[in-house]
């Protein structure tokens, strides 16, 4: 464990002080994402089943959950389908567009760590160039394996954090159109027993 963590904090001072910017780009990245996820899981739209929340269209008031409210809110005082379709539009208003707000957040973070890298790269070969340009003996060795160390070192940071947020952010994409096809479907449906109640009465 400490022979692992040694060779952690070699590695973080290797990379040089551009480690700094992209640990706070890894923080935020992992942070807003599982922040979405966990958004996701807490509504609760999964939840109940199609079987379960139709019948809760006909009787509101035995809906439970994030599902019920929105059927709930999407039934109380309306009186054509247009106020139902701008309840819908309110609903989606408000769950879909904060979601992609953050998303969009999300994907400038996770395309800041790479270039973030590729910069270290740059500042990496400008130590190499200095170290070349330097004396010759041990030392111009070591200032050229240390400028090629963070050149190298802040690149495969960069990526490694690049390539898992590009992973979560494909993952909370499919949640939110899954939840926009079922806001959709619970439009649709809705829409449908109103008019047969019109019919009906």
């Amino acid at each position: 464990m400490t022979s692992l963590f040694h060779d952690a904090y070699s590695l973080w001072e290797q990379g040089g002080f551009l480690m700094w910017p992209l640990a706070g780009l890894a923080f935020f990245i992992y942070y807003s994402a599982l922040e979405l996820l966990l958004y996701f899981r807490k509504c609760g739209f999964h939840e109940p089943s199609e079987e379960q929340w139709l019948p809760w269209i006909d009787h509101p008031a035995e809906a439970s959950g994030e599902v019920g409210r929105i059927i709930r809110y999407s039934q109380q005082n309306v009186f054509s389908l247009k106020d139902i379709r701008d309840r819908f539009t309110e609903v989606r208003t408000a769950q879909l567009a904060r979601i992609d707000r953050r998303v969009r957040f999300l994907i400038v973070l996770v395309s800041a760590a790479p270039l973030t890298g590729l910069l270290g790269t740059v500042v990496g070969m400008l130590a190499t160039f200095a170290g070349l340009a330097a004396s010759a003996g041990g030392r111009t060795v070591d200032l050229v394996a240390a400028g090629i160390s963070q050149a190298l070192i802040t690149t495969q940071t960069g990526l490694i954090i690049a390539i898992p947020g590009y992973i979560l952010i494909y993952a909370i994409n499919r949640r939110r159109n899954e939840l926009s096809l079922f806001l959709q479907r619970l439009e649709s449906v809705t829409m449908t027993q109103f008019k047969q109640r019109r019919a009906a009465a």
